[in-house]
């Protein structure tokens, strides 16, 4: 029998150096210099918690203690919210200094683990209530500081994201990933088992159609994805294709972007699974 888990509808500490808040004019216009400059600025990382404080600089503990971090990452005019409990998405604007969010979405996956449920219900409050936005920068690294009305202030470290990587957007691709991997010639590691994959279909409502593609082993890794062996997950990737790969490796690169299903298959069901 097989236990099945949706984690996505398919809709698709104190500052370092001199903080300076994002400024605008009282009424910025869409194409405001110091708006496109701090939107392609967020748009350029993976914003990840590094520290969190209460109104009384007491650091909020509960947000931390798991090896991935509360991460936010952002579009021209959307941000997303990872590692909570739930995936969180809503559009955004930057007005006068402050990150004015519109109502946000967000899955419906009932998690046991505190730590999770507490950075779902903080980040969430926080977005929500027009914190002011701070850029700043600890030598090389970027930082992000939301400064909430609370007083409870969120500081994320930048990650350089795919897109700044590769220089481009690159393609949004979905592969479902067999919960056993298969011997085979793996390009970067010799004698590792491969994932199996195929790859699915999905239009602009979300829903799957046409036939998948055939099993077959994918010789690469998939940046930011680990498999649990005995689990099939569907996944939302990004395809950015090299400009100069390195001799004897492959000309694309696959980076995750969302684990949108999530299947646990019990060995038995495991014996009859995908081949290639």
């Amino acid at each position: 029998m097989k236990a099945r888990l949706l984690l996505l509808p398919l809709v698709l500490a104190a500052c370092v150096s001199a903080c300076e808040p994002v400024r605008h004019a009282a009424a910025p216009a869409p194409d405001s210099a110091g708006v496109a400059t701090s939107t392609i600025t967020l748009a350029r990382y993976h914003w990840q918690l590094h520290d969190a404080v209460d109104g009384n600089n007491r650091r909020l503990d509960a947000l931390f203690g798991r090896p991935e971090p509360l991460q936010l990452d952002f579009s021209a005019d959307r941000v997303s919210v990872r590692n909570a409990c739930n995936n969180i998405h809503g559009n955004y604007t930057l007005v006068e200094g402050h990150l004015v969010t519109a109502p946000l979405l967000h899955t419906m996956t009932a998690c046991a683990e505190t730590t999770l449920n507490q950075r779902e219900s903080t980040i969430e409050a926080v977005l929500q209530g027009r914190p002011t936005l701070i850029l700043t920068t600890a030598g090389d690294t970027p930082l992000l500081t939301l400064a909430a009305n609370s007083g409870q202030s969120l500081t994320f470290i930048g990650k350089q994201a795919a897109q700044a990587r590769y220089s481009g957007p690159g393609e949004t691709v979905y592969l479902e990933v067999a919960p056993h991997t298969t011997p085979c010639r793996h390009l970067l590691v010799p004698d590792k088992p491969c994932l199996l994959v195929r790859e699915r279909h999905y239009d602009a409502q979300g829903l799957h159609g046409g036939q998948p593609g055939p099993w077959q082993p994918l010789q690469q890794d998939i940046e930011g994805y680990v498999h649990q062996p005995g689990t099939r997950n569907v996944l939302r990737v990004k395809r950015y294709t090299l400009k100069q790969p390195p001799a004897g490796t492959p000309p694309t690169t696959y980076v995750l972007d969302m684990i949108i299903e999530s299947e646990i298959v019990k060995p038995a069901d495991a014996a009859s699974s995908p081949r290639p």
